[in-house]
């Protein structure tokens, strides 16, 4: 039995839908199951009475770290000793391209619990996904026809939570090889943000732009206009200007190696995900039948 936390994400949702392909038994572990579904169980990591029935006959387990949980230490990684001594063996960790060198984040103290517990692991270290721009920044393509965010002109590896959900899956179905080993998953090739705009502009026929803003800029528009936490706007300032230092373009053959295949482009994305920035027909001068939005999303 395989239990997948954050099962309704981005990149669990992925996972689960892989595993159910390949026919594996499964487990939803959420926090609200829904009526009629049958993978689902109660599961939150701070609350220890939904540990026992999560875990049972678990052998295999995908973990994702809730964004709200910063204090790993206190509100994850006791559920994980006892999922540990409740006889799971395997757990493959979605982690943060780089977390091995940045021991700020909370991914880092995971990985390090993991490497000293006894179970086997393996971490998928993502690269920023394409799906912020077609969530977080959706709002900011769809309506101002541009992307606000402080990255300069710096490049960043980009990956699709397709591939990511799909790297985990493999790792989870034939543990053998990806035991005790971390990948580190990013798209084909390194887009700055006008690189990101140009090709967002010819999916959609509209010319988006990217201003270059400060971080001062970016972090008044993320709180006032995004409505973002105060938290998750320091967060993703840092990412961006992670990237604006010129250390975010790093790419790997890790998605060709696991999966056999090539990561799926940025453009190739825009082109499956227009919908994300299409305004509605009363302003939108675009084609009125994009291609179907085809990304498993919560």
């Amino acid at each position: 039995m395989i239990l997948v936390t954050g099962a309704r994400g981005n990149v669990g949702s992925v996972v689960a839908r892989e595993l159910r392909t390949a026919g594996a038994s499964l487990r939803s572990g959420v926090r609200a199951p829904a009526a009629g579904a049958a993978d689902d169980v109660a599961f939150d990591f701070t609350d220890p009475a939904t540990w026992a029935a999560a875990f049972d006959g678990v052998t295999s387990m995908f973990l994702v770290r809730p964004p709200a949980i910063g204090n790993v230490r206190r509100d994850l990684l006791p559920a994980m000793a006892a999922a540990r001594d409740a006889g799971v063996e395997h757990v493959v960790f979605l982690s943060l391209q780089g977390a091995e060198k940045n021991k700020v984040v909370p991914h880092a103290t995971v990985e390090s619990w993991l490497r000293g517990s006894g179970l086997a692991w393996t971490f998928v270290r993502a690269s920023f996904f394409h799906q912020n721009l077609s969530i977080t920044h959706a709002s900011d393509v769809r309506d101002r026809d541009e992307i606000l965010v402080p990255a300069g002109r710096g490049a960043t590896a980009f990956v699709d939570a397709e591939d990511v959900g799909a790297v985990a899956a493999a790792a989870l179905l034939d543990p053998a090889p990806h035991r005790d080993r971390a990948w580190t998953v990013t798209g084909p090739r390194a887009l700055t943000y006008g690189e990101v705009a140009s090709i967002l502009s010819a999916e959609l026929g509209r010319p988006i732009r990217y201003p270059r803003p400060g971080a001062l800029r970016y972090a008044r528009h993320a709180r006032r206009t995004l409505e973002m936490p105060w938290g998750m706007v320091a967060v993703t300032t840092a990412i961006y200007t992670t990237a604006r230092l010129g250390l975010a373009a790093g790419l790997t053959d890790d998605v060709r190696t696991v999966l056999g295949r090539d990561p799926i482009d940025l453009a190739a994305f825009a082109h499956r995900e227009r919908r994300a920035w299409l305004r509605s027909p009363a302003r939108n001068d675009t084609p009125t039948d994009p291609a179907p939005n085809t990304q498993d999303t919560p």
